[in-house]
């Protein structure tokens, strides 16, 4: 779901709907979703003029699968039913359609399987509730062929268009729904249950490179991501039954669902013409990339797993579009008259953002691995966009380099922004997750200069200021050779030596960056568990009587609970005022900061050079001076940003926010504390493990911008303040310009050097002062974020405290209408869930000795 596309138009009409002041913020998915679902499912329930009891029933049953009990959801949707039938929305499509523009295909398919279901609620799908599904389908662009598949599956018929039906589970696959909530994975588990079974295929594979670690690292993912969910039906079962807060429900579901979304990153980058799509090709042992001699790739391409062969675009505009298999490498491609010539028109005006490719028989991708494939950086009008949007949440980097003319300025520049990106802004440690490879070995001829190419760029990489660090980092190969050994059978020195670095690669993912992963989940999990037990035992401890709450304490639990809201608020205004004293005070260094930029400019261009004459190859020598002005400047933006905003400016507020949320937490928990004592419970162990949770990170910045660090964000916000970027405009200033300001009959190229580098400091500064008032709009953001992470952090243990004592009442006053009979008979269920757990517990870290 893209949150980003909800509209002041659908905030009014579900404040309009359910009676309720709501803002954007308050318009989370599962309330998008749920708005939908209701339209849909009350169309379904008075289409017919018929309402059953059953439908009645099955319209609570499938809303409240969406949110737990007492929640702000829970009374939401209720109201949200009546607003929606009062005012007839389900027979108004118009609307409908509004609120459904956030929601992806899946989302959009799973409403109308939902609807399926209503339909036949009362025992028969009748024709009008058949009709008016269709018309909803129709316009939410749903294929009408997918609807016989879903009719099929709720009549319990078998015969179906097998293509259609392996296209509806590839829209209910269960990883669709990772962005939402466990219970959206749930719901489209079980709808997938419903659907007829697929026919068995026999299909013959071509024998390619087996990626047998990485398949039983990930084998061994699934399994945790198993018992994960194994324990969120124990807790959920315990929750219903009120013995543990509502809360625990949240948190499990947060693991599972970064279990289940735990793919490997791996991103290919380089300049034009380096090969990378035909390393691709080799690494996934089929050709799949296109691949020319001349630049090719034109946009950022995900390749990954899927349960069929497909194609999305996605546009910078927000739009998405599935196209067929045949027009993949078209659309992937630039044009062969823009790769000839100049490139950065059409790169620039390029509409869209990435292209996503799904195919269910790559080796590597269905072992757990995406891969994401660069346009060549060299010329590529938004490179530090593009990196910064290809390095986010990335695992491991392969950098490629031809070796037979390795290394140019450009590729050292290239690799020194990547080691500082990969670094979270720090400049001065080498990266351990880049992979340098020099690529076309086979054009080096002799054997004394393969040995100079590989001196060459160890010694760049690896010598007196390394740029990566750990063993294997560094390999020689010959993609395209070893792509026609492995597609012919055949091995050879360039198929082992490809074996040799796909082996590197495999070893640091599963190794280096899979076991960080998985003993994080479990470390969480782990955490979670031992909430859990202390919960059950807490209940035991009630159902024993060995704590009782008189109504004095109970109302001072009462008063606590509305102090622990209060405290809350407070934070939050903190955090507010230091908010906009950070900026203030940013502000304030970002203007001394320009005072001296240009100076500084000046300085830093007398060291730009050119292969280029500015006589005859005026172009390029623009382009490569306007690269250097654009990375010098990028270099002064970050450098501001780390050691002004995030070294100085940003440390001192949030010294202030943590010592006032240190001094909340503890006044909260100091205060159930001596309840506890009076009452003779127990959950200071728990809270304490929730606060822990929080406080050993609070003086992180962490890695903000997706790996660029605080500076780096910054930079790109500034940089990147038109559609096109800075590269573009003075190309295109300089072209309109350049030949009468300069003349192409003048011969004093020591002139000409001076003159077009003044001009690119005349246009560079003025579009730079034109982006001066988004200056402060990426402050507040990057502020914003910071202090947001902190906040929420001990909004949720606040909100966990709460949960903990509001459960101790329900559970206190439960346990005292129940027998004896009853109490033992619920002690004897806590006992069986903890010895489940236990279990689970132990199952875990077997899987996690087997990952080591």
């Amino acid at each position: 779901m893209d949150t980003s596309l909800v509209n002041p138009q659908i905030v009014d009409l579900l404040s309009r709907i359910s009676g309720q002041k709501l803002t954007q913020r308050e318009l989370t998915p599962p309330v998008i979703f749920l708005a939908n679902l209701v339209t849909i499912l009350l169309g379904i329930i008075f289409v017919d003029g018929i309402v059953a009891e059953s439908e009645k029933q099955r319209l609570l049953t499938t809303l409240y699968r969406f949110s737990t009990p007492e929640s702000d959801v829970r009374r939401l949707t209720h109201l949200m039913i009546k607003g929606i039938k009062e005012n007839h929305i389900y027979k108004n499509l118009n609307d409908l359609l509004t609120v459904s523009i956030p929601l992806s295909d899946s989302e959009k398919f799973l409403l109308i399987a939902f609807g399926y279901q209503m339909s036949v609620a009362d025992g028969e799908m009748d024709f009008r509730e058949k009709q008016y599904m269709e018309i909803v389908a129709q316009k939410l662009g749903i294929n009408q062929k997918y609807l016989a598949v879903l009719e099929a599956g709720f009549t319990n018929q078998n015969l179906v268009d097998s293509i259609a039906l392996d296209e509806v589970r590839l829209l209910l696959d269960p990883s669709q729904f990772h962005n939402l909530d466990l219970m959206f994975v749930k719901a489209a588990s079980d709808m997938l249950a419903t659907l007829p079974a697929k026919p068995e295929n026999k299909v013959i594979k071509r024998t390619k490179k087996s990626y047998d670690e990485l398949k039983q690292f990930r084998k061994h993912q699934k399994e945790l991501d198993c018992f994960c969910f194994r324990l969120f039906q124990i807790v959920e079962d315990c929750q219903e039954r009120g013995f543990l807060a509502y809360t625990l429900i949240d948190e499990v579901g947060k693991i599972s669902k970064q279990l289940q979304s735990q793919s490997f990153r791996l991103a290919v980058v380089g300049e034009f013409s380096q090969g990378k799509s035909t390393l691709l090709n080799a690494l996934l042992g089929e050709e799949i990339q296109p691949a020319r001699e001349i630049p090719c790739s034109g946009a950022v391409t995900v390749l990954k797993y899927g349960t069929q062969k497909r194609v999305i675009c996605r546009y910078k505009d927000g739009r998405k579009e599935e196209i067929p298999f045949s027009e993949y490498q078209l659309k992937a491609t630039i044009s062969e008259d823009a790769a000839l010539g100049c490139l950065s028109d059409e790169l620039a005006n390029n509409e869209i953002e990435e292209i996503v490719f799904e195919h269910p028989d790559l080796e590597l991708c269905s072992s757990g691995v995406e891969i994401i494939d660069s346009p060549g950086l060299n010329e590529h009008a938004e490179r530090t966009a593009i990196t910064q949007r290809i390095l986010k949440d990335t695992d491991a980097v392969i950098f490629l380099t031809n070796a037979s003319r390795s290394l140019t300025q450009g590729e050292r520049d290239l690799l020194q922004d990547l080691k500082i990106q990969l670094n979270y802004g720090k400049e001065n440690e080498p990266a351990n997750n880049l992979f340098v490879v020099g690529n076309f070995m086979d054009l080096v001829r002799t054997e004394k200069g393969r040995e100079q190419v590989q001196e060459r760029i160890k010694r760049f990489v690896q010598g007196e200021n390394p740029i990566i660090t750990g063993k294997n980092r560094v390999h020689f190969i010959s993609a395209q050779s070893a792509l026609n050994a492995f597609l012919q059978g055949n091995e050879d020195e360039y198929s082992k030596s490809f074996d040799n670095f796909t082996q590197s690669v495999e070893n640091f993912l599963i190794n280096e960056r899979g076991v960080i992963k998985n003993n994080r989940c479990v470390a969480d999990i782990n955490y979670l568990v031992q909430k859990t037990l202390n919960g059950l035992e807490q209940a035991e401890q009630i159902l024993d009587r060995k704590v009782n709450i008189s109504e004095v304490e109970k109302q001072k639990i009462f008063e606590q609970i509305g102090e622990a809201s209060g405290r809350d608020v407070r934070i939050r205004l903190v955090a507010s005022q230091l908010i906009e004293q950070v900026i203030e005070e940013a502000a304030e260094s970002w203007d001394k900061w320009c005072e001296g930029l240009g100076d500084r400019m000046v300085e830093k261009s007398q060291r730009w050079s050119s292969e280029h004459s500015p006589v005859w190859s005026q172009d390029k020598l623009i382009k490569d001076y306007t690269n250097q002005f654009v990375r010098d400047l990028s270099k002064e933006i970050n450098e501001w940003g780390n050691k002004q905003l995030k070294d100085v400016i940003l440390p001192n507020s949030l010294k202030v926010l943590n010592a006032n949320i240190e001094y909340e937490l503890d006044a909260i928990q100091a205060k159930f504390k001596n309840i506890e004592q009076q009452v003779k419970a127990n959950f200071s162990e728990q809270l304490q493990l929730s606060i822990n949770g929080i406080t050993d990170d609070f003086m992180g910045l962490g890695g903000f911008g997706g790996g660029l660090g605080i500076g780096g964000a910054l930079a790109v916000g500034l940089l990147a303040f038109t559609g096109i970027g800075f590269f573009t405009i003075i190309i295109a200033s300089l072209a309109a310009t350049i030949a009468g300001s300069f003349g192409l009959g003048m011969f004093d190229v020591d002139g000409l050097h001076d003159q077009i580098k003044m001009k690119i400091f005349e246009i560079g500064f003025q579009k730079f002062d034109d982006s001066m008032d988004k200056v402060s709009e990426k402050l507040h953001e990057i502020t914003t974020s910071v202090f947001d992470t902190k906040v929420e952090s001990a909004s949720r243990v606040i909100a966990q405290a709460i949960a903990l004592y509001e459960n101790l009442i329900e559970q206190h006053e439960q346990a005292h209408k129940e027998t004896v009979e009853e109490q033992q008979t619920q002690k004897a269920w806590i006992s069986e869930k903890r010895q489940e757990i236990e279990k689970v517990k132990n199952d875990i870290e077997a899987i996690l000795q087997q990952c080591v």
